[in-house]
């Protein structure tokens, strides 16, 4: 995004502030044109005892708006929506939400094509087999293994079959805890892999980059007015020839 925008790219450590006020002044530091960047928001917010408040945050937030015009950008990374506070969810704070689905074994082919140059590989049919059993991985995950790894292709695959092979473990742990206290799968929170509502993040992206040519475009606009208004009245006060 922020290389598609020129946009420079503030990535702030929540853990490393230490109240309200210094959130508020890291703000004013930032310059036009910029992305910044708050990872982890629901986990950071769900701890018990945190150095910035809910209510900094949202001041924060807010702040962005008020002050700073529309040449900035805020990205919050989550894992989990539903724990966030919805008065930071609502519209006006965060326009955007963006699902990012776990991989499938589709989207593994595209990846050990482009950092592996593998089309086909002998491990395949084993890995496609583990995807659908369940078990999955963020493509950030799998990304990380395959370059870790990018030496030795066959290494990297059966990397990757190992780690789905955890995770399926592990889904299937906390499949029997879950039915074993009585919750459903819909309680669990897990959810297609297309992402909730069926949206793909692709999708999502395309409309985000339209929002923001949007709202570039009606600024050019409203300065290119203010330019024609500003020659209009200098040559309304100007002498006429005689």
């Amino acid at each position: 995004m922020a290389k598609f925008l020129s946009y420079d790219i503030y990535e702030i450590n929540l853990h490393k502030v230490a109240n309200d006020s210094d959130l508020k002044y890291l703000l004013l530091q930032t310059t036009n044109k910029s992305l910044i960047v708050i990872e982890d928001l629901d986990r950071y917010l769900g701890e018990k005892s945190t150095a910035v408040s809910s209510s900094g945050i949202l001041n924060f937030m807010d702040g962005i708006f008020s002050c700073c015009g529309e040449e900035r950008v805020m990205v919050f990374t989550m894992n989990n929506k539903e724990n966030a506070d919805p008065n930071i969810l609502r519209p006006g704070r965060i326009d955007v939400h963006i699902n990012f689905p776990l991989c499938d074994f589709t989207a593994f082919k595209s990846l050990a094509n482009s950092h592996l140059g593998l089309k086909d590989h002998k491990l395949f049919p084993q890995v496609e087999e583990i995807f659908q059993t369940g078990a999955s991985l963020s493509q950030a995950e799998i990304c990380e293994i395959m370059i870790s790894n990018r030496g030795s292709p066959s290494r990297a695959l059966k990397t990757v079959i190992t780690a789905l092979q955890s995770d399926l473990a592990g889904r299937v742990r906390m499949r029997m805890r879950e039915f074993g206290s009585g919750r459903g799968v819909e309680e669990s929170g897990e959810f297609g892999r297309e992402g909730q509502n069926g949206i793909h993040p692709i999708k999502e992206i395309k409309n985000l980059y339209g929002l923001l040519r949007a709202r570039s475009s009606r600024k050019a606009s409203m300065d290119k007015l203010d330019v024609v208004d500003v020659h209009e009245k200098e040559n309304s006060h100007s002498p006429q020839d005689s």
